[in-house]
């Protein structure tokens, strides 16, 4: 329906003819986004309509006790993950470091970290 419209009103420019008869209405509605959706962006949107704001764990994690007896867990889908530790609360740099699943590491403020499996989006 747009092209005809479109090619009436190109016609009548050529011609130098303007018409006001011609009423181009497209009133075209879109569905859902989820229908639209695939892969990836379909599992955030589902995810996020469950009830999960965070489905990639993305926020900042607050760092817990710290210990090495009692690590802050890291969650990942992945056997391994760049972390970055803001060691002070004033820090202007951040400590960046891979966790491996099965190994806690030390930042060298002292916190301990240590990856935990998380199911994947």
């Amino acid at each position: 329906m747009a092209s005809l419209c479109a090619r009436m009103v190109a016609s009548n420019a050529r011609r130098h003819i303007f018409s006001s008869s011609i009423r181009c209405s497209s009133k075209v509605t879109l569905g859902d986004p989820v229908e639209h959706a695939t892969g990836l962006e379909k599992r955030e949107i589902l995810a996020k309509l469950a009830g999960n704001d965070n489905p990639f764990d993305m926020r900042v994690i607050k760092r817990g006790v710290g210990s090495k007896a009692q690590p802050t867990p890291i969650p990942s889908a992945f056997d391994s993950r760049l972390v970055g530790c803001v060691c002070e609360e004033e820090a202007t740099t951040i400590n960046w470091m891979w966790l491996h699943k099965g190994e806690p590491r030390r930042c060298e403020c002292g916190h301990w970290f240590n990856l935990v499996h998380k199911a994947p989006v």
